[in-house]
């Protein structure tokens, strides 16, 4: 059997890796278009850093697993076509700002029916709205040529930062397709490839569009969760409660359950807000004004923690940080990965660079290039290919990026905590102390270092959800 993905980003490099070690009897190629991401995949620096993909990607290339950009030969060759393109929200026309564009999606499905000689499985990758299925389904049968195609839907459910794993030991597999003779065929097809290590009562398998929607709802419910912690963790600071004890009250409750109760500065990834915007957008077009409404509130809920954060920043520090240098540590989006995208921290960068501050940021895994390319796009330009963004972003004149949080904390007002990288916890605050501007302010959005101990050493300690330190009772946050 031979497997082609189209996409070698986050999603279509680790699943392909995983699927070449654990079924060595299966040929599984990657094909993009992009040839230095590709020239990437087949060196010693891979595009994406995720723990123990290294491994894995060094396991099997060259033997079943290749990378490559000639794009058509491999889906020609393939039995079965994973999709795995991006599905950015679209910025302009019908839908702007919440409908998904399936530009890329397709051009490939175009491309598909074009160069395929034999029938073919096409199994959706990308998290797609529901009912891309069958937009693919009529782009594939109107081009058929006579050939037959069975389009799944197989949803990815990985974590960043513990994507391998994930992978190797995945809550459930999900494939959805159509309830016919040919469908079942297809599903029982790439059942078959997960069975190679995936126990089968976690392979679910449903109709096209139960598959589609789950992946919105699970992320959809997650990202829900957050924004409920972060709505109680406001609550908690203007009441003096904890919102570390109230989390874990909550979270011993059974039915609720301890996972995604931190309340931090907000929630970022690819697929959080994009789902749920395309989740809004569904349910508007399906005549479902008060669903669209309730789920919009999740979003509203993380944009106001993000904004809640940087007022109380800026309160903090005399209602004004303008020239003041402010360290930023941590600004990919969760730890143990260098993905930025709708990451937290660049709201809070904007917000602060509104106000004039001065930024030194230090990401153990984020490049200066892209901290610019972040800082200087427009919203849901991310998603879209490298051509598309802004070539050589304008340089933020008031931002620099070192690589040593002591070099970014140097001479700083104010540190902002944005990612729980382990290392922060290891750091020597009083050598950090001694080496900043007084009075010296640490404004934790990750709940990850341990207040008492700071302001023992002198800092004037913010964390979110935390009885207020008495300097900031005396600051209230301005809206």
């Amino acid at each position: 059997m031979k497997i082609c993905c189209i996409g070698a980003g986050y999603v279509g490099g680790p699943t392909m890796a995983v699927i070449a070690l654990k079924c060595p009897d299966i040929e599984v190629a990657v094909v993009d278009i992009s040839v230095p991401r590709i020239a990437a995949w087949n060196s010693d620096q891979l595009p994406i850093y995720e723990p123990g993909l290294d491994d894995v990607v060094k396991q099997c290339r060259g033997k079943n697993l290749f990378f490559s950009t000639e794009v058509e030969k491999h889906v020609r060759e393939a039995d079965i076509v994973f999709v795995s393109v991006n599905t950015p929200t679209k910025t302009r026309g019908l839908g702007a700002g919440k409908a998904a564009d399936l530009t890329y999606w397709e051009s490939a499905a175009r491309m598909i029916a074009d160069v395929s000689k034999s029938d073919k499985i096409v199994v959706e990758k990308s998290t797609v709205p529901v009912k891309t299925a069958e937009a693919i389904e009529k782009i594939l049968t109107h081009n058929s040529k006579g050939i037959k195609f069975q389009i799944l839907s197989n949803p990815e459910f990985l974590a960043e930062g513990t994507a391998i794993q994930d992978l190797f030991n995945p809550d459930r597999v999900l494939i959805g397709g159509r309830e016919t003779p040919e469908g079942n065929k297809a599903v029982q097809a790439l059942k078959g490839v997960y069975a190679h290590w995936v126990p089968e009562e976690r392979i679910l398998t449903t109709n096209l569009w139960s598959a589609e929607l789950s992946k919105l709802a699970a992320n959809a419910f997650l990202a829900q969760r957050i924004s409920s912690v972060n709505a109680m963790s406001a609550l908690c600071e203007a009441t003096g409660a904890d919102v570390t004890q109230v989390s874990y009250a909550i979270g011993m409750d059974t039915r609720i359950g301890p996972k995604f109760l931190n309340a931090s500065v907000g929630f970022g990834g690819s697929c959080f807000q994009k789902d749920i915007l395309n989740l809004v957008y569904i349910c508007e077009c399906n005549g479902l004004p008060e669903v669209a409404e309730y789920w919009k509130q999740v979003i509203k809920i993380n944009d106001y923690q993000k904004n809640r954060f940087v007022n109380r920043v800026v309160s903090s520090m005399f209602n004004t940080v303008s020239n003041k240098k402010i360290a930023i540590l941590g600004f990919a989006f969760k730890k143990d990965t260098g993905d930025t995208r709708e990451t937290p921290a660049i709201d809070v960068c904007k917000g602060l660079l509104g106000d004039k501050a001065r930024l030194s940021i230090y990401d153990p895994q984020v490049t200066e290039d892209q901290v610019q390319r972040d800082l200087s796009m427009k919203k849901f330009d991310w998603d879209h290919p490298l051509h598309l963004q802004p070539m050589s972003p304008t340089t933020v004149k008031q931002v620099s990026c070192v690589w040593d949080a002591y070099e970014a904390t140097k001479d700083a007002h104010g540190i902002c905590i944005l990612t729980e990288w382990d290392e922060f916890k290891e750091l020597d605050f009083k050598r950090i102390y001694d080496n900043m501007q007084k009075p010296a302010f640490v404004f934790d959005g990750r709940n990850i270092l341990n207040s008492d101990q700071l302001r023992e050493i002198g800092f004037i300690v913010y964390s979110i959800g935390k009885p207020l330190d008495a300097w900031l009772k005396d600051m209230p946050a301005v809206a």
